[in-house]
């Protein structure tokens, strides 16, 4: 099992940015494969990025593409979602997400991760 926490989420202005971060509980965070999405109201959750389990490999949602970062820190139990030119069709509550993985491979799929943070709220004003 791990819980997850995300922090740094807030009020920015448009081509701002901000960096997320999500604690993991627990010693064996590098055994998963992390994914950050992200829920606007009335809409779906949707993927934004993933990283596999040693950071070696990351992929990310096309809208992100360019303007955010995932990383992690396995010494902290860390990852993290950079997030530059910020536009306000960025606002959402934004989400990590953790699953198992022994092959170092990244997910995509909302539906494969099994364990999920509560989420930390990102507003972007025009």
């Amino acid at each position: 099992q791990v819980q997850l926490v995300e922090s740094g989420g807030g009020l920015v202005q448009a081509g701002g940015s901000l960096r997320l971060s999500c604690a993991a509980s627990g010693r064996t965070f590098v055994t998963y494969a992390m994914g950050w999405f992200r829920q606007a109201p009335g809409k779906e959750r949707e993927f934004v990025a993933g990283i596999s389990r040693t950071g070696v490999s990351t992929t990310y949602a096309d809208f992100v593409k360019g303007r955010f970062t995932i990383s992690r820190d396995n010494a902290r139990d860390t990852v993290y979602l950079q997030m530059n030119s910020l536009k306000p069709e960025d606002t959402a509550a934004y989400y990590c997400a953790a699953v198992r993985d022994y092959s170092d491979s990244y997910y995509v799929r909302k539906s494969l991760y099994d364990h999920w943070g509560r989420g930390t709220q990102v507003t972007v004003s025009s």
